[in-house]
């Protein structure tokens, strides 16, 4: 079906749905809203809703009008009768703007029941419907803060929706007859990736983030070339949550963006929790990023979260679905249908295509593909990283060589994706007997991990099932959070250890801190198992830094680097360079143009020669701001 307008959508309904079932017909972003005085009549015929969603090839919810709505206080007393107590209920919480009910619970599978029977006896019985939020073991405060900046805004974020969904579904000004991308910024380099994609229609930014290693002008998106009105922009798509592709979406806000911004429930999280971070870092270190918390927090009332493989029009000429791309958690390649039929474009994101603890590998399989843009970090000639169960074994080695000899283990992780994927091993070998020393957790792993429990149905399934079978890998005993207050107490102990700390890259955190109160001694080792950007301590580590001057009692003095450096491959979150080829073998259908990005320059442009001689793809590795018409 081609692209509708708003008053094809009303006429489709009223012609269409069951008589005299409809009294209004609204929007809220993408998803088409239809209010009904009789809900159960739609409850208890649920096909006629799939009907209209086939007919329109769009998501419709259903919802009572607020005058057939069950007093909240009474509607409560009915839901807590009808879920059983096993679900453990933490808070119920009534949205009269979208007519919805919040049902927090521990097992929210007792609260679904069996082919969601529960969930309809709760809206037939109340004509409220159920919306469930899953209570982690670990108490998230960003989790809590997003949830009451949701609640607290129910009018003002559904007014926002209905904004959003008017202008997706507005009558287009030109015909779609041509296609062209932009990098602002992550081609041939690693750090501040952001595309625009562009029709006669639409303009849409695909990520938008900062390079945490550098400095200047160079640290962020560049928009000067592409003369963009931020204001105007239609969209913004996250494709996941590290800083290097969402740490400069504040910014859109805090100049004039009030447009929507797509991506996972996951991803919304863990990006909040890193741009507050963030800017908390940048003021410590007084080197202030140009946006504040509250644009953060007015970020959040903007996102519209899609689900995996759920179809969203975002403008009047394009289609979105968020697929898994396997490289943290809720990380996705995005798909964009364009024009009627006239374009296909696949970005890759960051991608996994291999095997991992934590998540399943990437999807390659898509409806249609023209154009793929695909990341290279480890995309050099010689980028092959080991069997991950060697990796695996070799990170136990190191850690029980330098328990041997009394000594502590530093291992800096990004506070999301590395620091589970790590943790998720150091718990396997420590459940078999094979550790058995403390591993603490320090910086943002904890919060992060907090959130990972709370979207275990994004997880690799034996990890949900363990969740969902009472076991959490995540709560064992082997792990113990760290504070500023208790760091010291780490360090100064003469108690071997396991310590994992923010930043991955030694651009900061508690990582720096502990290295300065380790390096000295030979007996500590310090082992890196994530990628290290030029510029950063971390590779000026790798490469063999042998001592460097800090601040120590108000003195200047040389750090001897004498601990041992340890650089384990094989445990990063991208795809290298032997999964990258084996990803563009794969994917379905072929692409007849790919555009290679997120890659020091040489590494992006040997992996595009390799693949136009492989695969007789018209490959390159555009620079920033070069623009490419794609049709």
């Amino acid at each position: 079906m081609s692209f509708l307008e708003f008053k094809e959508i009303k006429k489709l309904v009223k012609e269409n749905a069951p008589e005299g079932k409809i009294s209004k017909i609204d929007l809220e972003g993408p998803k088409i809203v239809l209010y009904t005085d009789d809900l159960p009549f739609f409850i208890g015929n649920n096909n006629e809703v799939r009907r209209l969603a086939t007919l329109l090839k769009k998501r419709i919810l259903i919802r009572s009008t607020s005058a057939k709505l069950m007093d909240p206080e009474e509607a409560k007393s009915v839901i807590e009768d009808i879920i059983p107590a096993e679900a453990n209920i933490v808070n119920i919480a009534f949205d009269v703007n979208f007519r919805e009910v919040y049902i927090e619970a521990e097992k929210l599978g007792l609260v679904i029941g069996k082919q969601g029977m529960t969930l309809d006896e709760i809206s037939m019985k109340t004509n409220w419907i159920p919306k469930l939020l899953r209570s982690s073991p670990i108490e998230s405060d960003t989790i809590r803060s997003i949830r009451k900046t949701l609640y607290d805004s129910g009018e003002l974020r559904q007014k926002i929706l209905q904004k959003i969904g008017k202008n997706i579904y507005r009558k287009p000004n030109s015909e779609c007859d041509w296609v062209r991308v932009t990098p602002l910024g992550g081609a041939r380099e690693v750090g501040r990736s952001c595309f625009l994609l562009q029709t006669p229609e639409s303009d849409v930014l695909i990520d938008c983030g900062i390079n945490v290693a550098a400095s200047g002008t160079s640290k962020f998106p560049d928009f000067r070339a592409s003369k963009l009105a931020i204001d105007s922009l239609d969209a913004v798509i996250v494709s996941h949550a590290h800083l290097d592709h969402c740490g400069f979406i504040p910014y859109l806000f805090k100049y004039g963006y009030e447009g929507p911004v797509y991506c996972t429930e996951p991803t919304r999280d863990l990006m909040t929790l890193l741009q507050i971070d963030a800017i908390d870092i940048g003021e410590r270190e007084n080197n202030p990023l140009p946006f504040t918390a509250k644009d953060v927090r007015k970020l959040i009332r903007y996102v519209v979260p899609l689900e995996y493989n759920e179809v969203a029009d975002i403008t009047p000429d394009m289609r979105l679905t968020l697929y898994n791309a396997g490289h943290i958690i809720g990380s996705s390649v995005v798909h964009l249908h364009i024009g009627n039929g006239l374009h296909n474009l696949v970005y890759s994101g960051d991608v996994k295509f291999g095997d991992t603890r934590l998540l399943e590998a990437a999807n390659y399989d898509f409806p249609r593909v023209e154009t793929l843009i695909m990341e290279s970090t480890y995309g050099g000639r010689y980028d092959v990283q080991p069997k991950r169960k060697d990796s695996e074994r070799e990170l136990i080695h190191i850690i029980q060589d330098t328990v041997k000899n009394k000594g502590k283990v530093l291992i800096p992780v990004f506070s999301v994706g590395r620091s589970q994927e790590v943790m998720m091993v150091l718990e396997n070998y420590a459940r078999h007997g094979d550790l058995d020393v403390p591993v603490y957790l320090d910086g943002m792993i904890w919060e992060a991990t907090a959130i990972h429990t709370s979207y275990p149905e994004y997880l690799k399934k034996h990890i949900r099932h363990r969740i969902f079978s009472g076991y959490n890998p995540f709560v064992v005993d082997t792990f113990e959070r760290v504070n500023s207050k208790t760091r010291r107490g780490v360090i100064e102990s003469d108690a071997s250890c396991v310590i994992l700390a923010t930043s991955g890259m030694m651009t900061g955190g508690p990582s720096v801190e502990y290295f300065r109160r380790l390096a000295d001694d030979p007996k500590n080792t310090l082992a890196f198992v994530g990628y290290q950007a030029e510029g950063s301590l971390g590779r000026r580590l790798q490469n063999g830094l042998k001592e460097m001057p800090i601040e120590r009692d108000g003195k200047t003095v040389a750090l001897k680097i004498n601990m041992g450096v340890k650089t384990i491959d094989g445990f990063s979150g991208h795809a290298d360079r032997r999964q990258l080829l084996g990803y563009s073998k794969k994917i379905h259908p072929k692409p007849k143009r790919v555009l290679i990005v997120h890659g020091e320059a040489k590494k992006s442009m040997n992996l595009a020669l390799t693949l136009s001689d492989m695969f007789k793809f018209d490959a390159s590795a555009p620079q920033n701001l070069d623009t490419i018409r794609l049709v």
